[in-house]
């Protein structure tokens, strides 16, 4: 089979030629019908998260179907469409497992970080990790809701917004075009803070009631009670605490190397909440998912064969995807 292998920290991409695996025990093989790029694989091309030796084959936002199943598999059988999200397995005995979140176990086996990701024709996975597709949605449309989806719609639920309360998404790219769809289509009023004017025509067409510019601009829009932020500047998630409503919250989903800088004194007197947020809990990959397939959702992607995925790679690195990039095999 066909798969782009990493040969190295910062180092290009290489397609190669290489076995197909054989499902194991409690494993299924799946024939990956697309696999979406998200920025966390410029991270991992750069060595700069923990996990995973190189060389190595990434992608963690794989769907496609069941080809082979392996001993002991009763949940999936052959011909399943599927998807895989970041957390496949864990130790299964530490606290945290114990308590159900597996997020935190220091031994857990990550998709595309301790076992092979997407980025090729074919993928083991557990079965147990895997999710079902609804019949609805389209390869496609699923890859990146298995990562920038999930992310973002578990933030959002991760906050506890209440009725009448209003969410503001910070960096309308790959991650916040989603969650600007995901808060209209939980009924929230949702203001995008984007420094983009040429965006705004497709901000508002994903559902934004208001598009500010910073953190200022949303304070004089009345500011909002969750803030999403979404991109990777800290700088900008700063900023956007400006207009953070009283008992406000901010959500942090997206990576930065640099600090991010707050005014306690400021922080204190409005009673702010600074919530780190990652893919929480499998129910919220359930519903993303199904909001998705009811058509609330709609990825804006750009779509490259495997063997042009070094162009798709370098486009994501660089910041010219303007949404999300996905892969088909």
């Amino acid at each position: 089979m066909k798969a782009a292998v990493v040969p190295a920290a910062n180092a290009v991409w290489e397609l190669k030629e290489v076995p197909t695996p054989k499902p194991a025990e409690n494993q299924v093989l799946i024939k990956i019908k697309a696999s979406g790029i998200c920025y966390t694989d410029v991270h991992q091309t750069r060595g700069n998260l923990p996990g995973g030796r190189f060389p190595r084959t990434i992608g963690h936002e794989p769907v496609g179907d069941i080809v082979e199943i392996g001993p002991g598999v009763r949940t999936r059988k052959i011909g399943d469409r599927v998807g895989v999200p970041w957390i496949q397995a864990s130790c299964g005995r530490c606290e945290w497992c114990l308590r159900g979140r597996n997020n935190f176990c220091q031994q857990q086996i990550g998709t595309g970080a301790q076992t092979s990701g997407g980025h090729a024709e074919y993928m083991l996975a557990f079965a147990d990790a895997t999710m079902l597709l609804p019949p609805n949605l389209s390869y496609e449309q699923a890859a990146p809701i298995f990562c920038a989806g999930y992310t973002v719609w578990s933030g959002l639920r991760w906050a506890d917004p209440k009725p009448a309360e209003r969410i503001a998404v910070v960096g309308v790219g790959g991650l916040g075009h989603l969650a600007v769809q995901y808060s209209r289509a939980a009924g929230f009023d949702t203001i995008a803070v984007s420094r983009s004017p040429d965006k705004d025509r497709m901000i508002r067409e994903f559902g934004a009631d208001v598009i500010v510019r910073d953190g200022q601009g949303l304070a004089d829009a009345g500011g909002a009670d969750v803030v999403l932020a979404t991109g990777n500047s800290t700088e900008a998630m700063a900023d956007a605490m400006k207009g953070l409503r009283p008992d406000g919250r901010l959500v942090v989903m997206g990576f930065d190397t640099h600090p991010l800088q707050i005014h306690l004194g400021d922080m204190i007197m409005r009673r702010l909440k600074i919530i780190g947020s990652q893919q929480n809990h499998r129910e919220y990959l359930y519903e993303a998912l199904d909001l998705a397939a009811r058509g609330k959702v709609k990825v804006a992607t750009e779509t490259y064969p495997l063997n042009e995925i070094n162009k798709a790679y370098q486009r994501v690195e660089q910041g010219k995807v303007r949404f999300r990039a996905v892969v088909t095999p």
